[in-house]
């Protein structure tokens, strides 16, 4: 049964107002992925504590760096959950984990944060693995 919707809103709000871009069905996550765009990040949203203090303020950081995908969009585990499954769909060879942080250029995925990745550390290290997946997979290069 999907979280409440009033229960989650606040969490979906911290990413949508850095410019995340919300997929919320299945269809949204087909339209998204398969267009050629470049680099897209896919974060999977959650209710956990480790989503609130360490993954949704390291998009934010990470948000601020010089180099940045085409586009960042999330799905929110335990609510948009055909959008969420289909998501990870595309994050090949990782199991489902949320909070999760996925880079993909053009459909592929390129760099994986999982939760145990994730759980335990600061926003600023989380922030920083992902700059560095930007460097490194994100622009001209």
């Amino acid at each position: 049964m999907p979280y409440d919707p009033n229960l989650v809103q606040p969490m979906r709000d911290e990413l949508t107002r850095l410019g995340v871009r919300e997929l919320r069905t299945r269809e949204e996550v087909d339209e998204a992925m398969l267009e050629d765009v470049g680099t897209t990040v896919v974060v999977v949203n959650s209710v956990c504590g480790c989503a609130a203090r360490n993954a949704r303020p390291a998009i934010g950081l990470a948000m601020a760096h010089g180099t940045q995908p085409d586009r960042v969009v999330t799905v929110f585990a335990g609510q948009d959950v055909d959008a969420t499954a289909r998501v990870r769909e595309f994050f090949t060879g990782v199991r489902p984990s949320s909070p999760a942080v996925g880079l993909l250029k053009r459909g592929e995925l390129q760099f994986m944060l999982e939760r145990h990745q994730i759980e335990g550390r600061e926003a600023g290290e989380i922030a920083a693995d992902l700059m560095a997946a930007y460097d490194e997979f994100c622009g001209d290069a």
